[in-house]
């Protein structure tokens, strides 16, 4: 969908503590012939949230995130870092609106200061502000517009995606045991490269063990990774999927199932985890061509295990991350 398709022109991302604010500065750009998404005019009752959100953003050419004086509310920062990586792999500018009351991005949110920001500093019908979220939205600069919000900065037209990952990052461990670079598997994490980050850990687990492309991880190997190593694979992958992939969230998840971590064959518990987490339909396991590489995979879909003797690996893998965690 090219961008003249795509239906809305902005995502308003929102604290529900300032819907009426947020509604009102939506009437605003409808006034002057923006068409905005807006939740509770595009979610229908009984739909989740995360999934109507996920669903919207290959639908909007720019998402506006507010920031009023209650904070985020229910997005949270880890879901706004994953929510801004979407927009940025789908090439949508990201435009930070601070609302009546707010001078600046608190603490939490400072990642934000390296988009340019508009702020409301006194009413939602602040035209000034209203001009700049326009040229924000649109691209195109009012011929009205003066300079407002704060120090100039980068117009929030289309956003380089190695700055954006470089904001997104700054926090990230990438700790090694076995001096392994784990530099890539974080940008292409980060950037939602679910296929190629999933490749990625396969090549750097290789690397830890000392093994070869093309060759095959060893479930006594398995059971003496370094847990530095895993615990930066897995803290990567549960970081940037928002917590829906990672081998920690199979683990949890085959535990809960009547898998044990002692390398022993409990068909039952390895079938219930495979339903769960995708891996088998229709009580067949899937072929590596059947993976799904997407966000919306079910939790625990990602990383692939790319492994011979699939469940005794698994096992010792999970294994590995209890041992990991005491």
């Amino acid at each position: 969908m090219t961008n003249a398709q795509k239906p809305f022109d902005v995502f308003l991302a929102h604290n529900s503590l300032d819907k009426l604010k947020v509604r009102e500065i939506a009437q605003q750009l409808k006034q002057r012939g923006l068409t905005p998404w807006l939740d509770d005019e595009q979610i229908p009752p009984g739909q989740l949230f995360q999934d109507a959100i996920q669903k919207a953003i290959p639908q909007v050419k720019s998402a506006a995130i507010f920031v009023g004086l209650k904070g985020l509310g229910s997005w949270q920062i880890m879901e706004l870092r994953t929510f801004i990586s979407s927009c940025v792999k789908n090439h949508i500018p990201v435009i930070p609106i601070l609302l009546p009351g707010v001078s600046s991005l608190p603490e939490g949110l400072l990642f934000l200061e390296h988009f340019r920001w508009v702020e409301f500093a006194q009413e939602i019908d602040d035209a000034s502000a209203l001009n700049l979220l326009e040229w924000g939205i649109t691209g195109r600069k009012p011929e009205t517009t003066a300079e407002h919000g704060n120090k100039p900065g980068r117009v929030p037209e289309e956003q380089h995606l190695e700055e954006v990952e470089t904001i997104l990052k700054l926090s990230d461990d990438l700790s090694s045991d076995r001096n392994v670079d784990y530099t890539q598997l974080r940008n292409l994490l980060a950037a939602g490269n679910w296929k190629d980050a999933d490749y990625e850990t396969y090549l750097v687990m290789l690397r830890v063990v000392g093994r070869e492309l093309g060759d095959w991880i060893r479930p006594e190997e398995l059971l003496n990774f370094p847990c530095t190593d895993l615990r930066t694979i897995d803290s990567l992958w549960v970081k940037y999927s928002n917590g829906r992939f990672g081998f920690s969230v199979q683990k949890n998840i085959y535990l809960k199932l009547g898998g044990k971590p002692d390398e022993k064959y409990y068909k039952e518990g390895w079938d219930k985890f495979g339903d769960h987490v995708g891996w088998r339909v229709n009580q067949n396991w899937i072929y590596y061509s059947c993976v799904i590489y997407d966000i919306i995979a079910p939790v625990g879909h990602l990383p692939w295990v790319r492994l011979p003797n699939q469940w005794i690996s698994f096992s010792s893998l999970a294994s590995k991350l209890v041992n990991c965690s005491r």
